[in-house]
């Protein structure tokens, strides 16, 4: 067996597929610039290692399921004034998630509150981050089905290896007493442990309408506002605006 079909071998066991791809062309690159065995063996993991990273990096985007993806370089700060840039790119950094701060999006619909959220979402993930995204009716339909199987503490237990959870649309869609009570345990276990994400179209004032509970709300907002980084998008309509400029751009 000559020794190419060895390296096959051997790298298909190791499961390195990319060294197994590359280290041909390597090897001749090498050749060429003289190159040290130990730059040649460094250059063959280095490139093992960058396509792996890239591989977690597309498994955990898969896994976050954004239903759709979006950056924060396609967001018109321009549409929403009230809205700091630089401030985004500070966050982006992911030094809230380190700190296990949480985000809260105000405002009213379409004003791109889920794009800010899954923008920062993304970048996280490239940061090295486990992201996951779910609605708020979503996540009590979850935690109401774990309830009734007796599995909470094991969902919470896995809820809390993410990272970052952005939970969407909070106060869209009215609760039950249990599912708002369940909502309130699942903010108030990643309390200073991990950092989440809210988007809501309502005012704190109005938070009461969700948990029905005034007391339960106010300890609710002093666990979320505690160590928050809270942006009010006010105005017209972000989407409104957005497809108004296009639409001008069309008719130039």
């Amino acid at each position: 067996m000559n020794v190419e079909l060895l390296v096959d071998h051997i790298t298909k066991q190791l499961r390195t597929p990319t060294i197994s791809q590359n280290y041909r062309s390597l090897a001749r690159e090498a050749e060429e610039r003289n190159l040290r065995y130990e730059e040649y063996l460094l250059a063959l993991l280095e490139i093992e290692l960058q396509k792996r990273e890239e591989n977690k990096k597309q498994r955990r985007l898969k896994q976050a399921s954004f239903p759709v993806p979006k950056t924060l370089d396609a967001y018109d700060f321009s549409l929403m004034p009230s809205l700091n840039r630089n401030r985004f790119l500070t966050l982006s950094k992911g030094e809230f998630v380190e700190k296990n701060e949480n985000i809260i999006f105000l405002g009213n619909s379409g004003t791109g509150k889920t794009h800010l959220a899954t923008g920062l979402g993304i970048e996280m993930i490239q940061n090295g981050y486990k992201v996951k995204f779910i609605t708020a009716s979503e996540l009590v339909e979850e935690l109401l089905m774990a309830k009734e199987e007796h599995q909470l503490n094991t969902l919470e237990k896995k809820w809390l290896k993410l990272d970052v959870i952005i939970v969407d649309e909070l106060g869209y869609v009215p609760f039950s007493r249990v599912g708002a009570e369940l909502l309130f345990q699942f903010f108030s276990s990643r309390y200073e442990r991990a950092s989440t994400i809210i988007t809501t179209n309502l005012e704190f004032t109005e938070w009461t309408s969700i948990f029905g509970d005034e007391k339960m709300t106010a300890a609710l907002l002093d666990r979320l506002t505690h160590r928050s980084h809270i942006h009010l998008l006010n105005g017209e309509s972000y989407r409104f605006r957005q497809s108004m400029n296009q639409q001008s751009k069309e008719e130039e």
